[in-house]
């Protein structure tokens, strides 16, 4: 039998163990695959305005994912390797060569490798459409994806996996050369070490966490600690105190939470108490390495795909904001209305209005603003009834403008870095004063188009009719209206029209924010597939070594009911702390972030956050399954 036949059949032999390492990989290769055929993606380029930058962002996303996978594939093979070592021992002992023994570990890793690229690749194929669908969608267009396979797609995915295969696959061949013979035959009784816990440890892990979860509170834009220290340095701090601050949680505040339970011995001695708890103290610090993985992964995941899919879901009301009406633009002859009239047949309302482009003194302004320290602004200036008129249209709150006074419309205002505007004045050239009276976040104008709005009553506007250019707008509601709409209406106008509109900005958001939410959505599914399937690994790998001791127990008579009880709880602990406490850190994250962008994610977040823990969920209930299982049958074989 060559060493080729033999690795074959050691695979089929041990399948049922690689099956969700193996499911694990062919999905990370149908993403990459998907990722490099829709760069090279004819259909994308065509219909995407900004087919170059999604080009770059798939390119991005699969330099991330190959680095991933490589780290996954090596953690998943040193569990693998840990399982084997006690079967390589005994190969060695019956004579084997060294090196054939290396060889034949080395060809097992290369087969489910290669195995798993054909499968992926076959499915990538299979699945491109609908990926390709799903991408078209969620960046807004309508369009039918094709059918069709990208050879250097295929080419590409084949060469980048089996580079990793090659590389993974030397560290089994390594293993022999590794560890004397008797290690090889005691490594399932080694583990991580399990220290004992320290109060100074517990205490410094907790400051660490608190530290960089305050860091990550500051405003970026105000804090003097971020201004002291910069801002890579300060994002370095975070992520190192709180990584760090993670591993020392479960290294020792895990275990004195534990111990103090254990100290309930009413409790303790029901049932198989005393046995979860004292393999939890164990287990729980001697994988404080694993956990701590398996919370940042979470993190991340939980963090990346919430703020994309936060930041996709606030997409329709941010091009809402800024573009009040379908359309806008600077009404300079009757003919060019005239084209547009002709194109754009149905409204819901269809104003002219007046208004004013004047440049104001606005020194008192600086003062209160972080950024912008101009002596002089240009406002567009519209009256009372105006703006009344188009937010009756737009279905918003009237105004009650005081003669002298002025309500100003910024819709980018940020309490943080602009201009305090209630109560200062601003002053025309021609020195006609006016003294904002509040400021609303909200306009009635199209921002590309008018800018940043100031309404006055009607009285003062016509005060200030000889201060500055008298404008004509046009202002068009229309239900839904498309962008092809929008590019014939462009068509028909003049670059100094300034053109704006609702459907082509939702557009062009949508490319962007969706194209991200897609590639997020997509490595998010990677690292929660991965961290489901490392902690799987790593709690089977205990199941095996549990053996023993649950038989014992099954000879004394307790029920197989007790030991699932027993078994359910302390898979149970091992995959909710990583959890929660990678969804803590999300939190923190998420609310920066949330704080940075003036954005509420708390709606989008809850929900990404609950999809992450169903399927995460799901990983439980398959591991418990298959601890039960492991444990049930050694019973009934050794009685």
């Amino acid at each position: 039998m060559t060493l080729f036949s033999l690795a074959r059949k050691n695979i089929a032999r041990n399948f049922s163990q690689y099956f969700l390492y193996i499911a694990s990989m062919v999905f990370s290769i149908i993403i990459y695959f998907t990722f490099v055929t829709l760069k090279y993606s004819d259909t994308i380029a065509e219909q995407t305005a900004s087919s170059q930058k999604l080009g770059s962002l798939m390119s991005g996303a699969a330099v991330i994912l190959i680095f991933f996978v490589f780290i996954f594939i090596a953690y998943s093979n040193s569990f693998f390797m840990k399982k084997r070592k006690k079967e390589v021992a005994l190969y060695a002992l019956l004579g084997v060569r060294n090196r054939q023994i290396g060889f034949m570990l080395f060809f097992e890793n290369l087969l489910l490798g290669l195995f798993s690229l054909v499968v992926g690749i076959v499915l990538g194929f299979l699945c491109s459409k609908g990926f390709m669908t799903i991408l078209i969608q969620l960046m807004g267009y309508d369009v039918v994806a094709p059918f069709t396979f990208s050879a250097a797609a295929a080419m590409n995915t084949a060469i980048v996996f089996l580079v990793i295969f090659l590389v993974t696959s030397f560290q089994g061949y390594r293993l022999i050369y590794q560890f004397k013979l008797i290690d090889l035959f005691h490594a399932s009784k080694k583990g991580e070490v399990a220290p004992k816990p320290s109060m100074i440890v517990a205490v410094l892990g907790v400051l660490l966490i608190v530290l960089g979860y305050w860091l990550a509170m500051q405003d970026l834009f105000t804090s003097k600690v971020w201004e002291k220290i910069g801002f890579p340095l300060t994002v370095l701090i975070i992520l190192t105190t709180v990584i760090l601050g993670t591993f020392l949680l479960f290294h020792s505040v895990t275990g004195f939470v534990l111990a103090m339970i254990k100290k309930n011995e009413r409790w303790l001695w029901k049932g198989l108490h005393v046995i979860t708890i004292s393999q939890l103290l164990y287990r729980i610090r001697g994988n404080a390495r694993t956990l701590t993985v398996i919370a940042v992964l979470s993190a991340t995941t939980v963090t990346a795909g919430g703020a994309v899919y936060g930041l996709y879901y606030n997409t329709n009301d941010s091009a809402k904001t800024i573009n009040p009406n379908t359309f806008m633009y600077q009404s300079i002859d009757a003919e060019m209305d005239k084209q547009v009239s002709a194109v754009v047949s149905d409204t819901k309302y269809d104003e002219n209005i007046e208004a004013l482009s004047i440049t104001f003194h606005t020194k008192e302004l600086n003062s209160s603003s972080t950024f912008d320290s101009s002596d002089k602004r240009e406002y567009t200036v519209i009256d009372e009834k105006t703006y009344n008129q188009l937010a009756s249209l737009q279905h918003k709150e009237k105004l009650d403008v005081k003669d002298s006074y002025a309500v100003i419309l910024d819709i980018g205002y940020d309490k943080r870095f602009s201009p305090i505007y209630t109560g200062k004045t601003i002053t025309t050239g021609n020195g006609h004063p006016l003294t904002f009276q509040s400021f609303k976040t909200q306009s009635v104008l199209n921002v590309g188009t008018a800018g940043i709005t100031v309404v006055v009553s009607e009285d003062q506007y016509k005060v200030l009719q000889n201060d500055g250019e008298v404008l004509h707008y046009r202002v068009l509601g229309v239900d839904d209206a498309s962008v092809d709409l929008s590019k014939k209406i462009a068509n028909q106008l003049p670059e100094e029209a300034l053109f704006s509109s609702g459907p082509q900005d939702y557009q062009t958001s949508l490319e962007g924010v969706g194209s991200l939410l897609f590639i997020g959505s997509f490595l998010g599914l990677v690292f929660l597939a991965a961290t489901g399937s490392i902690i799987y690994f790593k709690v089977l790998t205990e199941a095996e070594e549990d053996k023993s001791q649950y038989n014992m127990l099954h000879k004394m008579g307790v029920s197989a009911k007790e030991m699932r009880k027993s078994i359910a709880s302390q898979v149970f602990v091992i995959f909710v702390v990583p959890l929660v406490v990678g969804l803590l850190h999300s939190v923190v994250a998420l609310k920066a972030f949330s704080s940075l962008l003036m954005i509420d994610l708390a709606k989008p977040v809850l929900l990404w956050m609950i999809a992450y823990t169903v399927i995460y969920g799901l990983y439980y209930f398959l591991t418990v399954g298959s601890y039960n299982r492991i444990i049930t049958l050694n019973n009934r074989t050794e009685g």
